[in-house]
């Protein structure tokens, strides 16, 4: 059954992979993106999906209210990585502005439609980083913490309204998204910071969440089947054996 799927963040990676796919299938795809200019690349590239343009961390989201949509996948967000002694507090708040903030505002947004129905799905895109935390990671993985517990919270707070909320935790795929958040603390810390002398360990992490990336066409596809499955868990982990591999 044809749906109609809203997804943020689909200039690039994760969403623009999904929004192309899910239109393939033969559903009818609002992707949004964070400018105008990822906006005309992405009509360009795909002239059959209804593009907008969408900051999550603005009155944009208000745009949404008005549009008959069965099921939201957020899916936008930004990256930052550094020590939690050193890291900018201004950058943090901009983490959260978008990723939590943001995510949360649009997920109201659309809601009313939603209750109005009784039916649809909400999907949040967390990471395992929403489970795990480690050197240099604690920024991204505090959103992604609070992600984990807004979502938990409204699957149980919608589910007896027909709204089904779930949460998708993908590891390392190579979208370029993990290059840029692992490079992104190298343009403030230097040997300056109080924590230079953790420096090889932070190198270490640049270069784990880096090397070895998966294939994010894994991502998408299980996007896909969540959009289109009768029922969903709390969680799901992509590739599916990292949870027994965290232990979470």
């Amino acid at each position: 059954m044809s749906k109609t799927v809203l997804i943020t963040g689909a200039g690039s990676g994760f969403g623009k992979g999904a929004s192309s796919a899910l239109a393939k299938r033969g559903h009818h795809v609002i992707a949004t993106t964070e400018s105008e200019e990822q906006a005309a690349a992405l009509r360009a590239e795909e002239p059959s999906i209804r593009v907008e343009k969408i900051d999550i961390a603005t009155d944009d989201v208000k745009k949404a209210r008005d549009w008959d949509i069965d099921v939201l996948i957020n899916n936008a967000g930004v990256g930052q990585t550094g020590p939690m002694a050193d890291v900018p507090i201004d950058r943090v708040r901009r983490l959260f502005d978008v990723n939590v903030f943001g995510t949360l505002a649009m997920t109201q947004a659309v809601l009313p439609g939603l209750l109005k129905k009784g039916a649809g799905r909400i999907i949040i895109v967390s990471s395992i980083a929403g489970v795990v935390s480690g050197p240099s990671f604690g920024p991204y993985s505090m959103t992604k913490h609070a992600l984990e517990a807004m979502g938990k919270a409204m699957r149980g707070e919608l589910a007896g309204q027909g709204v089904d909320v779930t949460l998708l935790n993908p590891g390392p795929y190579q979208t370029g998204f993990n290059d840029r958040m692992a490079a992104s603390m190298w343009e403030w810390f230097d040997d300056t910071s109080l924590t230079a002398p953790g420096k090889p360990i932070f190198e270490f992490m640049r270069q784990l969440v880096t090397e070895g990336q998966l294939d994010p066409v894994e991502v998408v596809d299980r996007m896909v089947d969540l959009v289109e499955a009768e029922t969903t868990t709390e969680n799901n982990f992509v590739p599916p054996e990292i949870r027994a591999q965290l232990n979470v």
